[in-house]
């Protein structure tokens, strides 16, 4: 990756070096395409050098500014087997996005109305929730991380339906006392997604999808993609327990075997769907809502939602989102302390600076051929610090 290490040495000088002191309201934001391509052309090159190396075989990007698009880029192709160009409207597997962009959203609309308690008993709605400390166990804990609930278990192997899967989750010992230990769980999300459907007696597909996309023209945004989207999505792994290249249909197992529909995972999306959403997030952070907004929140919600909650010294979670950790972060180093964001298991991540109105998204198949290939892991710090190095630079 030596090009790649090029690429951010000259970045991180560029950083370091004097430049006019900055605000939210004095960035230079491009008029003219030709001319946010070249203030961004760090950012494209990084996103090139990326194809070039083996990071992921294509990737979108894209960078929003005061709720302006500012700048995107589609560079690299398909797969192995597809030579296709992406393009902005290339339709990408989340994975754990969805725990943000769907379960968290949804955990904010019911406790807007008053049906979500993030204090009550997760027993409370969900009764076959037993066994030794699990009365304990919040809504709260399962958005931090903190249930006691272990990470993962093969739930596509250990059982046959989506009933006998969520009756093991149901079932399943706590490895740790509520609230001491973060550890990031699916099996969480998932309880708490069974919760979302419990309170809104609505399936958590249909709920996200009549609540939040399509009142936001997220249109190309749900649950399993219906056949004509598919040659708009990009394939990810070629799987051994399925036996094929999925395209089309959710990479993590356990939320294949959910039928696809899952709090941890399963979202399909595209750059400018998520952009919309990220905009609407920083208005209702800002308290820009009101009753004519097609989703309202009260900013007071959102702003708890997207804060650092107290816990243990490992996490850096605020309620479902994450916030940036000091040192390596998918969030690079220059976004505020104020950022929220995620990422997702496929290559995907998504970063908000609410004060800066600031939004980086970056979304790519890097688990294809196989989720072996790791190397996004660095790649997306260097894309966010470019970005924020780029609307720096004077």
């Amino acid at each position: 990756m030596n090009s790649a290490r090029s690429f951010v040495l000259g970045l991180t000088l560029l950083a370091a070096a004097p430049c006019a002191a900055q605000s939210r309201n004095d960035a230079d934001v491009p008029a003219r395409p030709e001319v946010a391509a070249e203030r961004f052309r760090g950012a494209t090159a990084l996103l090139e050098a990326g194809v070039a190396e083996g990071a992921f075989p294509g990737a979108v990007a894209l960078v929003g500014l005061k709720g302006t698009v500012i700048f995107h880029a589609a560079v690299g192709h398909y797969g192995v087997d597809d030579p296709t160009p992406v393009t902005l409207n290339t339709i990408y597997d989340l994975a754990s996005l969805t725990k943000v962009v769907g379960l968290t959203t949804a955990a904010m609309l019911l406790s807007a109305d008053g049906s979500l308690d993030l204090d009550a008993a997760v027993a409370t709605h969900l009764p076959s929730f037993v066994g030794p400390d699990k009365a304990r166990v919040t809504p709260r804990h399962l958005l931090t991380h903190t249930s006691g609930l272990e990470a993962w278990r093969p739930l596509h192997l250990e059982t046959a339906t989506r009933a006998e899967a969520l009756d093991s989750i149901m079932a399943a010992p706590l490895t740790a006392p509520p609230g001491e230990q973060y550890v990031y769980s699916d099996l969480g999300a998932i309880t708490l997604g069974r919760i979302v459907e419990t309170l809104s007696d609505t399936p958590l597909d249909i709920f996200l999808r009549e609540r939040v996309f399509a009142p936001l023209g997220m249109q190309s945004t749900g649950y399993r993609p219906s056949p004509d989207m598919r040659d708009r999505v990009a394939p990810t792994e070629r799987d051994p327990w399925r036996g094929r290249v999925l395209r089309g249909e959710v990479h993590d197992e356990n939320a294949a075997r959910l039928d696809g529909v899952a709090g941890h995972a399963g979202l399909f999306s595209t750059a400018p769907d998520l952009a919309r959403f990220a905009f609407w997030m920083v208005d209702a952070h800002h308290g820009r809502l009101d009753d004519r907004s097609p989703v309202y929140l009260p900013p007071t919600l959102v702003r708890e939602f997207t804060r650092r909650q107290p816990g243990p010294d490992t996490s850096t979670r605020a309620l479902g989102w994450d916030t940036p950790a000091a040192g390596r972060s998918s969030a690079g180093t220059l976004m505020s302390r104020q950022s929220f964001g995620h990422t997702g298991f496929t290559g995907t991540s998504m970063w908000i600076d609410p004060e800066e109105e600031l939004v980086v998204i970056l979304l790519t198949n890097r688990v294809h051929p196989t989720r072996a290939n790791n190397r996004i892991r660095a790649y997306r710090g260097w894309f966010a610090d470019s970005v924020v190095t780029a609307l720096r630079t004077p």
